[in-house]
């Protein structure tokens, strides 16, 4: 599957498809309540197909809910009952049922086999409405769905699933290392190698400071608050643009570089409620979500050793653990071996060693236990 996104020329005929967003709210709350009703009455969960039933009927007595595609009435549903399927599987993890959601915070609709059709060069007809985009690249592989989304700014994307499957040649390196995430350094590699985070939040904040200011200014609702509600909207949107540019550009170094990455598996909720908003700038798990993808497309491997494993406190060279290291020490001197140790490189360097002893690669020895004090 490939997916790709085209952003929609501005244009007055758009405000359709704005409706169409905001109708799909109004469906998507209306069965969110059907399904909370339903339960408090029966005890039981409401059936999908007799839920489609249902808004088949009222759609024909409703005339707004009639600018939504049925295609995209039954993602909808299929979405929630996906949605409570999860919550029912994983009750006892803390997940939380789908609730209901703001008409303005509601991004997109989704259509599948009908409802649109691509004309010639950068036109689309959705419903009976025709639309221009900007076509960056030729569309590749078989159409599955279509998704009309809009951002927080108010701009029209359209994501167009294919079955295409690009093909790569893999070039093997032969390579593994592991790496280490931190606070200060992005990533620590086993072989040496330091790659620094740009903090892309920590550039701007104060320009968001400033943002922020303007807003609180205005009177709430206003057109001059829209317009700096917007204008906040589109730094955090230019944060997320660089920070996602920055990942698949470093995703694909690393995997170009080595064969097998091997990772820790942080709790990284954990670390968020320790740090804050620094662990969200560096947004570890976005990064490891865009690795994993670009990994698969080139048959290079990603793999993580357990998280209590006490890859930091192990010295790599004779396995004596440290009780006594804190967070505050960046190198340290195992009294074992004498070793001079640098915090982040040790423990990238067990967590080479770990993640190889068990994937079993090449000739490296298994590891032994960690030798306490």
């Amino acid at each position: 599957m490939k997916t790709y996104k085209f952003k929609l020329y501005q244009h007055q005929r758009n405000k359709y498809l704005h409706y169409s967003i905001n109708a799909s709210a109004s469906i998507y709350n209306h069965c969110i309540a059907l399904h909370k009703r339903y339960y408090k009455m029966f005890g039981k969960h409401l059936n999908q197909y007799r839920l489609m039933k249902h808004i088949a009927k009222l759609r024909k007595r409703k005339k707004y809910w009639k600018q939504v595609g049925s295609q995209a009435v039954q993602d909808i549903i299929q979405r929630i009952e996906k949605a409570y399927k999860l919550f029912f599987k994983q009750h006892q993890k803390g997940t939380r049922p789908p609730n209901f959601k703001k008409r303005r915070k509601y991004k997109s609709f989704t259509l599948k086999q009908a409802g649109y059709k691509f004309l010639s060069e950068n036109k689309i007809k959705i419903g009976n409405k025709l639309f221009k985009f900007s076509l960056s690249r030729k569309i590749e592989g078989k159409i599955k769905t279509l998704t009309v989304k809009r951002n927080s700014l108010g701009e029209l994307f359209l994501l167009v699933v294919t079955d295409y499957q690009q093909e790569y040649i893999p070039v093997v390196t032969g390579k593994s290392a592991g790496w280490d995430f931190g606070l200060k350094t992005f990533l620590t590699g086993s072989d040496g190698t330091k790659i620094k985070s740009p903090l892309f939040f920590n550039r701007l904040r104060n320009k968001l400071k400033a943002a922020n200011r303007s807003l609180s200014r205005k009177k709430k609702g206003s057109h001059n608050w829209y317009r700096a509600k917007d204008h906040l909207n589109r730094i955090y949107e230019e944060i997320s643009n660089q920070r996602r540019d920055w990942f698949w550009k470093l995703a694909n170094k690393l995997t170009n570089e080595y064969d097998v990455l091997i990772f820790e598996d942080l709790n990284l909720d954990g670390m968020k409620r320790l740090w804050g908003r620094k662990v969200s700038d560096l947004s570890w798990a976005s990064f490891l979500e865009v690795l994993e993808t670009v990994a698969a497309n080139k048959g290079k491997l990603v793999h993580y050793i357990d998280r209590f494993y006490p890859s930091s406190k192990t010295c790599s060279c004779c396995s004596y653990i440290n009780q006594e290291l804190s967070l505050k020490d960046r190198e340290w001197t195992c009294i074992e071996c004498n070793t001079s140790l640098d915090r982040d490189k040790n423990a990238a360097i067990n967590i080479q060693r770990v993640g190889a002893s068990t994937l079993k690669l090449g000739d490296v020895r298994q590891v032994q236990p960690a030798i306490s004090a």
